[in-house]
Formats: structure tokens, C-alpha cells, sequence
């Protein structure tokens, strides 16, 4: 095997073009280069038995490659990978991230300009391949629960709300 050296935006790119749990990077580039997509259709079979069990329309656990986290070296890195995995999950609701705000702070917003205007050191960064914008210099325990909180507006359980926030 080759090991290649790419930037972290064309790394999150490929991150975020996961289909299914344990997606390598290769399967990834090869689906997306070659129009393999094999394992795709398999995929797309196996969720439709158990959709109208859940009120969730896809679920972050399809889409989330765990052995891509560890890659991911920062805390805000995973952050960001999370957010974008669940916004890719949730097209149509991810807006509803908007509503999740702190006493004094907006912690997503549209753009980096909105949450810098809503707080001091605010550090906004872009959620991958999205148009949406999120305050990163909250402390990990302050991410994890904006996250809990985003998974409970998207439509997820309380227990699946927390292994949502224990990727991190």
C-alpha cells in the first residue's frame, strides 16, 4: 500500500463522502474516480428495512468511518468532521442548528461575521461542506454538549445523542 500526503480540506472532502461505517479511503476514491459504488448499493438496501423504525431520516452512524476520527489530531478537527457528518445525514433540518444558542453567545450561525458580532474570541471556522459556521474556542465539554444538543434537535435519542458526543 502507498501512503500519500494530502491537505486537510481535500482530506475532509474525502472524510466527508463516507457511506457507511468502516469506509476506507481508498473505497471512498475509488467510488467517487471510478463510479464503484457496489457497496453503495448494498447500503442503500439495508436502511430502508429499518427506517420506519426511527424518526431520523439517516443517521450519523452510516456515515461516520471511526477509524477516520483518530486521524483527525484536534479536538476541533473531530468537532468540525462530526458536524459535517451530521449535516450530510440531515440536509433538509441542519438548519434547525441555528436555535442553539448560549446565554450569551450564538454558537452556529451563517457566517463567520454573525457569531464574531455575538461574542468576543469566538473563533468561527466553517463546518465542512456547508454553509453553516460554528464557534470553536469553547472548551471540549462546551462542544460535546453543542453536539448532544444537535443531535437531539436533528431527531436522535438521548442515548444516541451521547455516542454521537463521545465520538469526540
Amino acid at each position: 500500500m502507498k501512503t500519500i500526503e494530502i491537505d486537510d480540506e481535500l482530506y475532509q472532502y474525502i472524510a466527508g463522502q463516507t457511506q457507511k461505517i468502516g469506509e476506507s479511503a481508498s473505497e471512498i476514491l475509488r467510488r467517487l474516480l471510478l463510479g464503484d459504488d457496489t457497496a453503495t448499493v448494498v447500503q442503500a438496501v439495508e436502511p430502508a428495512a429499518s427506517a420506519p423504525a426511527s424518526p431520523v431520516s439517516s443517521s450519523i452512524f452510516d456515515l461516520i468511518n471511526k477509524q477516520d476520527l483518530p486521524a483527525e489530531s484536534s479536538v476541533v478537527g473531530r468537532f468540525l468532521f462530526i458536524l459535517s457528518a451530521l449535516a450530510r445525514a440531515h440536509k433538509k433540518q441542519f438548519n434547525k442548528v441555528l436555535d442553539i444558542k448560549g446565554r450569551n453567545r450564538l454558537y452556529f450561525g451563517r457566517s463567520a461575521e454573525e457569531l464574531s458580532e455575538a461574542g468576543s474570541s469566538t473563533n468561527p471556522k466553517q463546518i465542512p461542506n456547508t454553509e453553516f459556521w460554528v464557534i470553536t474556542n469553547s472548551n471540549t465539554t462546551r462542544k460535546k454538549m453543542m453536539l448532544t444538543e444537535t443531535a437531539i434537535k436533528l431527531g436522535y435519542s438521548e442515548q444516541d445523542a451521547e455516542r454521537i458526543r463521545d465520538l469526540l
